[in-house]
């Protein structure tokens, strides 16, 4: 996990992010309060969780992925860019097709697709079985 802050390099690139999706910096609600969950007493002492909030959108975005205070910050926005990309683009946005994706590796086989699998594989064990040596009780 990285405790050191994000480069300079990276906040442009978040800044630029943040201005083609039409957030700007000073309608976001930022507060900070204290963290919960592993991590011991550093954790549960200091209020470095980011609750991000973009009130004309109804989005609310909650960050503890460090102990650092300017990372979670960092991540909480990008985080809340991901979401303002969700809410303009519907379903081109990449989390949404990650999902679909998912969704339609474990949906359950047609029986015709299951047939032609089946088949598919009797067709290449007959092969392998080709391929197979002579057995030596033909004497």
């Amino acid at each position: 996990m990285e405790t050191v802050p994000p480069s300079v390099r990276k906040t442009e690139v978040l800044k630029q992010r943040m201005a083609s999706l039409g957030i700007d910096e000073s309608e976001l609600v930022e507060t900070f309060v204290r963290g919960f969950g592993p991590g011991g007493q550093k954790v549960n002492k200091t209020s470095s969780c980011v609750c991000l909030a973009l009130p004309r959108m109804g989005l609310v975005v909650k960050c503890q992925k460090s102990r650092s205070l300017s990372l979670n910050r960092h991540w909480a926005r990008e985080e809340l860019c991901e979401r303002v990309a969700e809410a303009i683009d519907g379903e081109k946005s990449r989390r949404q097709q990650e999902a679909e994706k998912i969704r339609r590796q474990k949906r359950r086989r047609s029986r015709r697709a299951k047939a032609k699998m089946l088949a598919d594989k009797h067709a290449t064990s007959e092969k392998k079985a080709l391929r197979k040596r002579p057995s030596a009780d033909c004497d």
